[in-house]
Parts: structure tokens; C-alpha cells; sequence
């Protein structure tokens, strides 16, 4: 076995990795938007109670899907190249995570009563992340 064959081996680590910080962020933005706010609502609390809860706990998924945005994107720049963070799909996507999460905080500092541009942020952010499930994890997709 070359050494070149030894290094081109998928990373079990990485992938690991890769698989749970997307089970965490992507999982935790679609519950907290679209489980458990709503079920606060049917429970009978005050619609100003749940913005506020939705105001606390929304930055801090946004906060956490970057980092973990970040983190797959040094996964997946391990098991490709640097350049498929430009030509992949996955690459592709969580440049929008990372990008559209500053565009979230840019504006929560700048317009805090812009709500439907935060809404808007967080459900592109919470639709990326699904397009990313469906792709496969780095190294594990045959040779793509």
C-alpha cells in the first residue's frame, strides 16, 4: 500500500464529526422553530412570552449552527481540498450558513424590529441545513 493511499483514506473522526454537528444544529434550528415554539402557543402561553422566548433561544441557534457550520466546513476541506468549499455542494451550502448567519446578527445590531428579515435568515439557514442532510458526508460518497 503507497503512502498516497494511506493519506486519501476518509477521516472516521471527520465524519463523525460531520454527522453530529449537523444532527445538532440543523436538528436544533427545525425544533426550536417549528416544535417548540408552536407548542409553547398551543400549551396557552402569552404571544409576548414566546417572542420573548423565541428572541433569547433564536440568536444563540443561529450563534450555534455557524460554529457548527464552521466546524463541517474544516471537515470537509480535511477529506476534499480547500476548493471544494467553492465547487461542492456541500462547500456551497455552508458558506450560506456562515454567511447568512453574520447577515442575522448584522441586522438584529442594526434593526433589532426587523422581524421578518430575522425570520427570513433563520429559515434559509434552517433550509440549507436540510439541503445539506440529504448530501452525503465528506469521504464517505465515493470518490465525488
Amino acid at each position: 500500500m503507497s503512502k498516497s493511499a494511506i493519506f486519501k483514506r476518509p477521516s472516521r473522526a471527520g465524519s463523525i464529526s460531520w454527522q453530529l454537528a449537523q444532527t445538532f444544529w440543523v436538528g436544533g434550528l427545525w425544533l426550536l422553530h417549528f416544535v417548540v415554539l408552536p407548542a409553547l402557543g398551543k400549551v396557552g402561553l402569552a404571544p409576548l412570552l414566546i417572542e420573548d422566548v423565541a428572541s433569547a433561544l433564536s440568536p444563540l441557534m443561529v450563534g450555534f449552527a455557524a460554529f457548527c457550520a464552521m466546524l463541517q466546513a474544516l471537515v470537509l476541506i480535511q477529506a476534499e481540498r480547500l476548493s471544494s468549499l467553492w465547487r461542492d455542494m456541500r462547500g456551497q451550502l455552508l458558506l450560506t450558513v456562515i454567511l447568512m448567519a453574520i447577515v442575522y446578527f448584522g441586522v438584529r445590531e442594526g434593526q433589532s424590529t426587523a422581524t421578518f428579515w430575522l425570520t427570513f435568515n433563520y429559515l434559509v439557514l434552517a433550509f440549507c441545513g436540510l439541503m445539506l442532510v440529504l448530501q452525503p458526508v465528506p469521504g464517505q460518497d465515493g470518490g465525488r
